[in-house]
């Protein structure tokens, strides 16, 4: 059985589980699905493409699955997909997608701090935080495991590593690979997400290869291609090398300078 104040507004047509909480005020359009055991708070707005798993819990004033602020939108069919588990804090607002892909999406067990922003065609791993006022550009992919710390921003079409953590007041203009620390302004690498590494388990042999890959990349005299050449042939075996070796060949704008 659901719990929803008689202050919201729920269209018939929406598809909702059981024992969700729905607060005052909020409204939820016609197009959307929750899951189980949802707590929706006051003030909230859900519109036509929502599609929130289980255990989701949405605090005061969020919008999720607006239309994207994208000029070529033409109010086609598009989604935003929200994973178990994940706890939107107030004013947060999440953009589903333009027809170029479809939907935007964030994984499981991510936290999402007051007045952040998802743009459209964003995709976000698990067990992401976004600090206060962090914001995303559209078509950014942010991959599991990653700290945004407060009122750090990343450019359209930037990817964000695994298990790395960006700085507060960062803008990221390049792509950050994995298991880094970087900040400043412009952002830097500053060193390796030590901390975070060996809270989720990373051995010190393959912390150490991670540290040795990066020094070939950053200080050890080449350019990047050779830097990943040289790293493919010591370390290419090895997973952690290989998530790195992976990330940089796939960037399109280039990773983070030191």
């Amino acid at each position: 059985m659901n719990t929803i104040h008689p202050t919201a507004i729920v269209s018939s047509k929406a598809k909702l589980g059981e024992n969700n909480i729905v607060g005052p005020y909020t409204i939820i359009e016609d197009d959307v699905e929750i899951g189980n055991d949802c707590q929706i708070g006051p003030h909230v707005v859900i519109y036509d493409g929502a599609r929130i798993a289980n255990r989701v819990k949405i605090n005061q004033g969020a919008s999720i699955a607006h239309k994207p602020q994208d000029l070529k939108f033409g109010n086609e069919q598009t989604y935003f997909y929200i994973g178990d588990d994940t706890v939107i804090h107030e004013f947060v607002t999440l953009h589903r997608g333009t027809k170029e892909t479809g939907f935007s999406r964030v994984g499981k067990n991510c936290l999402f701090m007051a007045y952040t922003h998802v743009a459209h065609d964003c995709v976000v791993g698990d067990n992401v935080i976004f600090a206060n006022l962090v914001q995303i550009a559209g078509h950014v992919h942010i991959e599991d495991w990653v700290i945004l710390a407060g009122a750090s921003a990343v450019h359209q079409f930037c990817s964000v590593g695994k298990h790395s953590m960006v700085g507060a007041n960062s803008l990221v203009v390049k792509d950050v690979p994995p298991f880094v620390l970087s900040g400043r302004f412009p952002i830097k690498f500053e060193g390796l997400n030590k901390v975070g590494l060996r809270r989720r388990g990373f051995s010190e042999e393959d912390i150490a290869i991670i540290k040795k890959t990066y020094y070939t990349i950053y200080n050890a005299g080449f350019n990047v291609s050779q830097a990943i050449a040289k790293v493919e042939t010591e370390f290419g075996t090895i997973a952690v090398a290989q998530e790195i070796i992976n990330f940089v060949k796939a960037s399109k704008r280039g990773i983070i300078g030191k």
